[in-house]
């Protein structure tokens, strides 16, 4: 029985092993690579720099306007993940709490849409709203993101507060407060691990987006990070040193911001599990 046991564990180890290892490659490589001139990444992309230089970073830096870069997409992901939170809890709870045949409608439709690919919708997105004047707009992308990523946070919102005892609510309304403040005072704090989940969901999927990004966005003043690194990727050539620095660098926040929050994140997931 401990034969048994110890090969089982070692198999799984071994299996942990592999799936790191297949993980952290693309990653370890775009590090190695982002060392090295463009002459030695042709020759062998796998082998480590000859002499490790900064020369990328600092011309990524440069080329990509990196600050100007970053402004705009934390910009574009604060803003987007609070009108994102911000309705679709609000529109949750307006759902699941007012039992109308309508409401049913709205939630089912909902659903549906997120079974939409954004690219079967790309080709009337560019046609109706250029018209209007909506794109090279920042704010209009926080408006594209909230209306793209709403069904998503209501339908996650929506089962969380299914769960939530309506008890609360009718001593909240009994002592006199009204259904906004019952909302944001009672109903929304105990919102707090789902809130968490969204939150990590949405920010990774703003701040990492190129495609929408790149329909909408088009002067050089407005562009996120994912736009400005896409740039060292020509149609002819491509500056594949400078580029895997660049990519380094819009990495780097994420990391910093994951390390901040850490434990939050975790307790929001471990939070929302066992709810």
């Amino acid at each position: 029985m401990k034969s048994n046991k110890l090969i089982k564990n070692s198999m799984l180890f071994l299996v942990a092993i592999i799936l790191f290892v297949l993980y952290i490659f693309p990653f370890a490589l775009i590090i190695i690579n982002s060392f090295k001139p463009r002459v030695e990444i042709l020759r062998n992309p796998l082998a480590l720099p000859t002499s490790f230089s900064l020369d990328n970073f600092i011309e990524a830096f440069n080329a990509m306007n990196f600050p100007r870069a970053f402004l705009n997409s934390l910009f574009v992901s604060v803003f987007a993940l609070a009108v994102i939170i911000i309705f679709s809890s609000m529109l949750a709870y307006f759902l699941a709490r007012w039992e109308w045949k309508i409401n049913k409608i709205i939630f089912l439709l909902l659903v549906l849409s997120m079974l939409i690919p954004f690219q079967v919708l790309m080709v009337p997105f560019v046609a109706i709203f250029g018209q209007l004047g909506f794109f090279n707009s920042k704010v209009s992308l926080v408006f594209f993101y909230l209306g793209f990523g709403v069904a998503q946070a209501t339908f996650l919102y929506h089962g969380f507060i299914k769960g939530i005892p309506k008890e609360l609510e009718e001593s909240a309304l009994v002592d006199g407060a009204s259904r906004g403040r019952v909302f944001f005072q009672v109903v929304f704090p105990m919102l707090k691990p789902i809130t968490s989940t969204i939150a990590i969901l949405n920010v990774l999927w703003v701040w990492n987006d190129f495609l929408l990004p790149s329909l909408v966005l088009t002067s050089p003043d407005v562009l996120t990070i994912p736009l400005s690194t896409a740039s060292f990727f020509g149609r002819f050539s491509a500056e594949f040193g400078v580029a895997m620095a660049a990519l380094i660098l819009a990495i780097i926040p994420v990391i910093i911001l994951y390390l901040v929050l850490q434990k939050q994140i975790i307790n929001g997931i471990v939070d929302g599990a066992l709810k």
